[in-house]
Formats: structure tokens, C-alpha cells, sequence
């Protein structure tokens, strides 16, 4: 499909500078864009490579535009603008609705018309599948589990029972909604299994990556709220509650009953100790532990090497007393100074 820059721009609620008339085929990055092409710019490191770009438009901030050579369509944001735009050039596969004759559905199982259930997917009894919802090869969805309308099931997904998944959500190959959560007792010698008799309750507009687990509450649910965005390989233990439009990348682990707050950032590999609070608008920088409570919003980070546990605990409460240590070491050197 093809458009000028001036339909992009009105797509895009943003104001044009350059020739209206400029066909767009498609849409590439910085480097590799050429003509027919259009790109975006988001930072000002790239501004050699906006100089020379052989695109025939690009999507930049308003103190770029006197650099660029090409027509431009200037927005706030251009990596969000980038991102809508992609949808519009390459929209979404389109979805034969319909039961696949290879799918096994309960008799008292509820799927809406609209619907896709494809081959070899199992719904059980009494599960609820909304509008427009695609439930991929492969899938399980449990006993009693809802899935809410235009949501999208990857392959090999599995849904346990009683589960809850909300409206317009992304669940990727491989995942598992609801599985038992991580409860055991040690008693006369053994580990006795707590039964896991709570729900795992998926928010709207949640996107889950793939081979992730959200686990089933032990007794209280355990809630993904709204928005939010989990990578990779993340593990979500019982009873946490994660909070509206949080993100978390690529293998990060919660701990059992953690309550996180709204908009909430983890990088990679973070780990996060079971039964503590975390504050609203709090980032945790990649590969951090966090094994306390953190009540106050902002950036947060920690990284020390592995060592026994009685030598690290010594040298983690010496790290915190450094910056005290650093400012005595400084006044002691002042001292030397004036008397020398």
C-alpha cells in the first residue's frame, strides 16, 4: 500500500514540512531506508545519518527538522509515531473465525461466533472465549477459564483452570496462565504440598512474552493489572500483584505476594524477594536484586558478585557505608593537608 506524506502526517496528527505529494511503499530504519522509504529519528547521535539518508521522508522531533533533507513529519515522540504507523503499513493477519476440525471444544464451553479456534486447541468445560479472540494451535484453555474479546492466544499457550484473561491482551508461544505456585511445607521429613487454590487474573491490554509463567494465587488471586508488559521468560509467582502499564524485560523473577505498583520498569534478569511492597514509578536498573521494600519512587540498582552468604552480607552492609567512609576520608585528608 502506498501513501504520501501528507495522509501519513494526518494519521499521525502531526505537522508536515516538505512536499505533501511524496509517496511512502514502506518503512525501514535510519540506515538502511532508501527511496519510497520513510524512517524515524529519535535521537540526536543519528543526525550524520539524517544528513545522508536516502529516504524520501522521516518521522523526527521539531529541533531536527532545519537538518533533515527530506520531507518530515514532526511529532513529540517519534519512536511512539513510528510504532502506530508500522500497524497501519503492516496490519495484523486476518483470522478465519470458526472451530478447526481438529480442535477439541466442551459441549458447555461458550465461543463467541467471532471467534478463531484453530487446530489441535483444547477448550474445556465451561471456558468462555470472547469476540474476535484467536485461540492458536496448540492451546489449553482450563476448566472454567475466561478469555476476554480481540485477544490473541501464540501457539502451545496453556490456560489453567478458573483462570481469567481480559479484552485486547497478546499471550506469546509457550506461556502458562495459572500454573501451581511455588508452596511447600517441610514436615517430618519431607516437603508437604500447599494446595494452590487461587486464580491468575490477566488484566486489558496486557502483553505476555513468550515461555513466561504467571502463577495461580495460593489463596488470593494473583493479579496483572491493566497494561502491563512482561518479556520473555518472566516469572510471576503466587499472589503478586503487579500494577497498571508496569514493564518488565527479559527474565526477571517476583517472588511470592510482592505488590508492585503502576508504571513500574525492571530491566533483564532483575529478582525481586517475596513478600515486600514496591512503590509506584519505580525503575530497577537490569540484573539488580531487590530484597526489600521500596516505598519511594525512582531509579534503583545493585550488582555485587556472588560469595558465601556470611562474607556477603558483611561486605553489602560495608558497600552502603561508602559514600559516609568516602566523606571521612576526605575531611582526614583536608586535616593532613593543613597542618602540612
Amino acid at each position: 500500500m502506498i501513501y504520501t506524506v501528507q495522509q501519513i502526517a494526518d494519521l499521525l496528527d502531526a505537522q508536515l514540512v516538505g512536499d505533501p505529494a511524496v509517496e511512502i511503499k514502506a518503512i525501514a530504519s535510519i540506515e538502511a531506508a532508501k527511496q519510497g522509504d520513510i524512517c524515524f529519528v529519535n535521537s540526536p547521535k543519528y543526525i550524520q545519518q539524517l544528513k545522508e539518508t536516502s529516504a524520501s521522508a522521516v518521522i523526527l522531533k521539531h529541533d531536527l527538522v532545519e537538518i533533515s533533507p527530506v520531507a518530515s513529519i514532526i511529532v513529540d515522540n517519534p519512536r511512539a509515531s513510528y510504532a502506530k504507523l508500522l500497524s497501519v503499513f503492516y496490519p495484523a493477519c486476518k483470522y478465519q473465525p470458526g472451530i478447526h476440525a481438529s480442535a477439541i471444544v466442551a459441549t458447555d464451553a461458550t465461543v463467541d461466533p467471532s471467534a478463531t479456534i484453530a487446530a489441535k486447541a483444547v477448550i474445556q468445560s465451561g471456558a468462555v472465549i470472547g469476540e474476535n479472540t484467536v485461540i492458536s494451535e496448540g492451546c489449553v484453555i482450563g476448566k472454567n477459564s475466561i478469555i476476554g474479546r480481540d485477544t490473541q492466544l501464540y501457539a502451545n499457550v496453556t490456560v489453567y483452570h478458573d483462570c481469567v484473561i481480559g479484552d485486547e491482551c497478546i499471550i506469546h508461544s509457550s506461556t502458562v496462565i495459572g500454573a501451581d505456585g511455588f508452596g511447600f511445607e517441610h514436615d517430618k521429613g519431607e516437603w508437604l504440598k500447599i494446595p494452590q487454590v487461587g486464580r491468575a487474573v490477566i488484566g486489558n491490554k496486557v502483553e505476555i512474552g513468550a515461555c513466561s509463567v504467571v502463577d495461580r494465587g495460593a489463596l488470593n488471586d494473583t493479579v496483572v493489572a491493566d497494561g502491563v508488559k512482561l518479556d520473555n521468560h518472566v516469572q510471576i509467582a503466587h499472589n503478586v500483584v503487579v500494577g497498571e502499564n508496569t514493564i518488565m524485560s527479559r527474565g526477571v523473577g517476583i517472588a511470592g505476594s510482592t505488590k508492585i505498583g503502576k508504571n513500574c520498569i525492571f530491566g533483564g534478569m532483575t529478582g525481586v524477594k517475596d513478600h515486600i511492597e514496591i512503590a509506584d514509578n519505580v525503575i530497577v536498573t537490569a540484573m539488580s536484586l531487590v530484597s526489600k521494600s521500596l516505598t519511594v519512587a525512582g531509579s534503583y540498582s545493585s550488582n555485587t558478585p556472588i560469595d558465601d552468604t556470611r562474607t556477603w552480607r558483611k561486605n553489602s552492609a560495608r558497600f552502603r557505608q561508602l559514600d559516609e567512609l568516602a566523606r571521612r576520608i576526605r575531611q582526614l585528608e583536608k586535616k593532613i593537608e593543613d597542618k602540612s
